[in-house]
């Protein structure tokens, strides 16, 4: 099969489904009373959803949700079901054509467990935060549900749970490598990405009755290969060995190296990353191949971007920007926090080794029209309830990438590189950032608008290439405080997280501060930081810790690393090796805080300045030689005195409170 298309299908230029007459809902049913309101006698489709339902675009079922009615299709929502039984999985009965499931927009595992493994007393996409609401690997046990439910309706899974754990790989909650989720699932089909494409060509098919399982030449999705199969494929040893020679077959797909090899190999694990992530670019990846056992998983190649028509037209669908009157006045913390934000853009071309945007979005943006921002932004104002004039944010996965692309289509259909701005910016990439501080202006400008903020993270290696936004942002845009993520001071640490050097945010930070003087304004940057990355040893966490005391930083909130499915640093951190390079005999191997007390002590160093700190600290600057930076003097970390410190209570048992000794 060949997916070598480059002028993708407008997905809004589909025939609309017959259902399309029953014109447009006010929220996507949850029950069968919405529905019989609605004249419905079934759903065509049924999402089942790990979050509340919140009709916002930021939220995916909300977004899928909407575009799928757009197409015609009757689609109902399952919202944070209880798994115990099938009883919430029939409550709209059996959908025509699938079940579409989602944990939501977070993991499960990392939206129930902190990086050290224990539970997280709240789940910000519940109604008031209630924890519990979801079950662990939540996509594998809704299609379970699902599949109890109704055996013969087909299951489509998806949303960043599914998407980021599509092949073998390492998950830190059981610290072993686990199969693809399709597996667990017992899916149909899986939708990795941004989902839009997929989904409303797989849902067209499926509504002219293709069978499920004869849908195999859509981008962006995966399936289990039928027994009989055949694959033209190119094995990882044939495939390192071409990449120097001629372009490959367009209709190879790579075969990784299998589920039962990495699962017992830490170096084909690596490897098997290394290849994977350089099937990201839709102009030149190619499908992927690896056997589980005795079948095997096929991966067809990722999904074309969206155009800015099609981004604008997603956006602008009549979402209420409500939760579900179901939930009456109950607090959803994460859209608290987002209701009154606008998307601009998607993608990444960061390419952060800790992080799986581009693994999930891609890595060429995509952005809204100007126009399409601007109208959202009005709409806000005039009909949000309890909007007070201030835009809480206008970004996406970061804040200063808008309408940036490569300047050489030719150039960009045949690269590979893993981030366009690391080990440097590259010479084909357009970083102009005229049209972002062009809608900056437009949009504080609109009449009822008292200030638009900036929380999306910023790339400030590419900001320091644009004074003139940074005096934008500086004079209009902050809040007295700006959140900037160096994430580690050490060059070795930040080239296993391809970060920029630490001279790119001191530039910034000049800038930064020239500009908010300028505006009359005392503000300040609050950096951001991660303690037991890859590659970070004891060394580099002190002289983190050093560099915050000279720089008067004292954090308050430290994030540990936390090793997601399928990021690069999840593949160094498992198999003690560095993906980023040619993986040889004598490739870099990589060392990794793993026991509890080695993460804890490299999280102690952030939190230098904090007392409950100090005896582990103490105890580590002795086994380091470093006695030294024992003592009162300015000089030195941490003092020799102790305090009396009282462990906070917690207020849902009885525990006696302990006190610490004076050090001797």
């Amino acid at each position: 099969m060949s997916f070598s298309d480059a002028t993708p299908k407008n997905i809004f230029s589909f025939r609309p489904y017959w259902a399309k007459r029953f014109g447009i809902s006010p929220v996507l049913p949850t029950s069968r009373e919405e529905m019989d309101e609605l004249g419905w006698d079934s759903c065509d489709i049924i999402i089942v959803t790990g979050d509340a339902y919140i009709d916002h675009p930021s939220f995916g079922m909300a977004l899928i949700g909407r575009l799928l009615e757009a197409q015609g299709f009757r689609v109902g929502i399952i919202a944070q079901p209880d798994w115990k039984s099938t009883d919430a999985f029939t409550q709209l009965g059996q959908p025509n054509l699938y079940f579409g499931i989602t944990a939501g927009n977070m993991d499960s595992m990392v939206n129930r467990y902190t990086s050290e493994r224990k539970i997280r007393h709240n789940d910000a996409y519940t109604p008031d935060g209630a924890e519990g609401k979801r079950p662990d690997r939540s996509v594998a046990v809704y299609s379970h549900r699902c599949r109890e439910a109704f055996s013969n309706t087909p299951i489509i899974i998806g949303g960043i749970e599914a998407s980021l754990r599509r092949i073998a790989h390492y998950d830190y909650w059981s610290d072993k490598v686990r199969r693809s989720v399709l597996f667990d699932a017992k899916a149909d089909l899986l939708i990795y990405g941004n989902a839009e494409r997929a989904i409303v060509e797989v849902s067209h098919q499926l509504a002219n009755n293709i069978n499920i399982s004869d849908i195999r030449d859509v981008r962006g999705t995966a399936y289990i290969a039928r027994p009989g199969d055949q694959f033209h494929t190119i094995n990882h040893d044939q495939y390192v060995s071409a990449q120097n020679e001629t372009t490959l077959n367009e209709e190879l797909a790579i075969r990784l190296p299998s589920f039962d090899q990495v699962k017992e190999n830490p170096e084909l694990y690596a490897i098997a990353s290394r290849l994977f992530h350089q099937q990201t670019n839709p102009g030149n990846a190619k499908a992927i191949v690896q056997k589980h056992t005795d079948r095997d998983l096929f991966i067809t190649p990722p999904p074309f971007p969206l155009s800015t028509q099609e981004m604008d037209k997603i956006y602008e669908l009549p979402y209420t920007r409500q939760p579900h009157p179901s939930y009456n006045n109950a607090k959803i913390p994460a859209f608290d926090m987002i209701k009154f934000s606008v998307t601009i853009m998607r993608g990444c071309f960061g390419g952060c080794t800790f992080c799986s945007i581009t693994e999930h979005e891609g890595r060429i943006i995509q952005s809204r029209s100007e126009k399409s921002i601007l109208n959202e932004i009005k709409a806000i104002k005039d009909e949000s309830p309890g909007f007070t004039g201030q835009i809480s944010d206008i970004g996406g996965p970061t804040a200063n990438m808008y309408r940036m692309k490569c300047d050489d289509k030719e150039v960009e259909k045949v690269c590979k590189r893993l981030s366009c701005v690391y080990p440097k910016i590259c010479s084909h990439l357009n970083t102009d950032h005229t049209p972002l501080i062009n809608l900056y202006k437009k949009a504080r400008k609109i009449d009822g608008i008292k200030k638009i903020n900036i929380a999306s993270g910023l790339r400030y290696d590419l900001a320091i290439r644009s004074p003139e936004y940074i005096k934008e942002l500086a004079t209009h845009h902050v809040g007295g405080y700006l959140k900037i993520a160096p994430e580690h001071t050490e060059e070795n640490t930040l080239q296993k997280m391809m970060k920029p050097g630490i001279d790119s945010y001191y530039e910034f930070k000049k800038l930064f501060e020239q500009y908010s003087a300028e505006a009359g304004k005392e503000q300040y940057l609050i950096p951001y930081f991660i303690a037991a990355h890859p590659g970070s040893t004891d060394e580099s966490m002190l002289n983190l810790a050093l560099w915050l005391k000279q720089n008067n930083f004292r954090l308050d909130q430290v994030q540990t690393f936390l090793p997601t499915p399928m990021a690069l640093a999840s593949a160094m951190y498992h198999s003690e090796l560095n993906p980023l390079k040619k993986l040889t005999k004598n490739t870099e191997t990589v060392y990794s805080a793993k026991g509890a007390i080695d993460r804890r002590i490299q999280k102690a160093f952030l939190r230098y300045h904090d007392a409950q700190n100090w005896p582990i600290l103490r105890d580590k600057l002795k086994q380091m030689n470093r006695s030294d930076l024992i003592g009162n003097g300015q000089q030195q970390l941490i003092p020799s005195w102790q305090p009396e410190i009282k462990q906070p209570v917690n207020k849902n048992r009885k525990t006696k409170q302990k006190k610490y000794k004076h050090w001797s």
